[in-house]
C-alpha cells in the first residue's frame, strides 16, 4: 500500500483510498490525559548516538507499537521501536531504539517521498492546544532521515505560491539535531538520539523587518506538551510498508494516519522534576 498526499481545493485528498477530507479538527480537552512523564536532566545527553548518558537512567520508556499506516511488521526484527524522553530549560532530548533490518534511504533529495524512506516521526505541539496544522505552525510533524536531516511541512510563504502550488516542504535544521548508530551487541538494533527545540505557533519561516524572530519556548517542571513518536519503515526503494506510532488514533474515513493533520491526535507529555 502507497500514500500520497496533495491539496486540492482546500481539502487533503488520499490518493490511496480515492476520496477527500477535510482538514479541520476540534481542539482537544483541556485536560487531556499524560501519556508520557518526562524526567529533567541535570546534564543534558550527548547527542551521539551512544545511550550511555547517565540522564537516559531517569526515564521510563514507551513502546512505538500502533500501526498507524500500512501493514503490520512481521516480526521484531522487521520493526519494533521503543523510545524515552528528558528534558532541560531550553531543549527536550530523546532516545530511540528502533530493530529494523532493512534501512532504505532511497531519495537523494530530502524533500521528496521523505514518508516513503525510514525515519523517525517526531510530533509535537508546545502549547497542546490541538487541532489542524498541516499548513500551519501551530504545531510539526518532523521527518528525521537516515542523514539526520528534519523535514516538515510548512506554511506557503504567500499567496502567489500557494495559487502555484509550489512546494512548501522545508528542512528544519535548527530545530532538530539528531545522531544515530547501530548497536554493537545486535546488529539490527541502532540507538537514535534528537535534541528538540519546542517551538511555539509564533514560529514564521520569514520575518518582516520589524518583526522579531520566534524563540523556542522555554521549557519548565508541569509544562504539557502535545507529543507523539512514530516510525516510518521501507523494506525496499519501492517506499514505506508500515508507518508505526506510540498512540493508538482513532481513525477517519478508515485512516489513521493523521498526525500530520491534526495534533489533537497526539498524546500529552508532561515535564516532571
Amino acid at each position: 500500500m502507497r500514500y500520497s498526499r496533495t491539496l486540492l481545493g482546500g481539502l487533503l485528498f488520499n490518493t490511496t483510498l480515492g476520496l477527500a477530507t477535510g482538514v479541520h479538527a476540534a481542539s482537544k480537552p483541556v485536560n487531556s490525559p499524560v501519556t508520557y512523564q518526562a524526567p529533567y536532566a541535570k546534564k543534558a545527553p550527548r547527542i551521539d548516538g551512544i545511550a550511555n548518558d547517565a540522564a537516559w537512567s531517569q526515564a521510563a520508556w514507551r513502546n512505538i507499537d500502533q500501526l498507524t499506516a500500512g501493514v503490520a511488521p512481521t516480526n521484531s526484527d522487521d520493526f519494533s521501536g521503543r523510545y524515552k524522553v528528558v528534558w532541560t530549560k531550553k531543549h527536550l532530548y530523546i532516545l530511540a531504539e528502533i530493530s529494523d533490518d532493512i534501512l532504505i534511504d532511497s531519495h537523494t533529495n530530502p524533500l521528496e517521498h521523505y514518508w516513503d524512506d525510514d525515519a523517525l516521526e517526531i510530533f509535537i505541539d508546545e502549547n497542546n492546544n490541538g487541532g489542524e496544522h498541516l499548513f500551519t505552525y501551530d504545531a510539526f510533524a518532523y521527518h528525521v532521515s537516515l542523514d539526520n536531516q528534519a523535514v516538515d511541512i510548512g506554511p506557503f510563504l504567500n499567496a502567489a505560491d500557494k495559487q502555484a502550488n509550489k512546494t512548501n516542504v522545508r528542512l528544519y535544521p535548527h530545530h532538530v539535531t539528531s545522531q544515530w548508530m547501530r548497536s554493537k551487541e545486535a546488529p539490527n538494533k541502532i540507538y537514535w538520539e534528537v535534541k528538540l527545540a519546542a517551538y511555539p505557533d509564533t514560529y514564521k519561516d520569514e520575518y518582516a523587518k520589524k518583526e522579531k524572530p520566534a524563540k523556542p519556548a522555554k521549557l519548565k517542571t508541569g509544562k504539557k506538551i502535545g507529543f507523539m513518536m512514530a516510525y516510518c519503515d521501507s523494506d525496499s526503494p519501492a517506499g514505506r510498508d508500515h508507518f508505526i506510532g506510540d498512540i493508538n488514533i482513532k481513525p477517519v474515513n478508515d485512516d489513521k494516519n493523521r498526525g500530520y493533520i491534526d495534533s489533537s491526535v497526539f498524546g500529552v507529555m508532561e515535564l516532571v522534576k
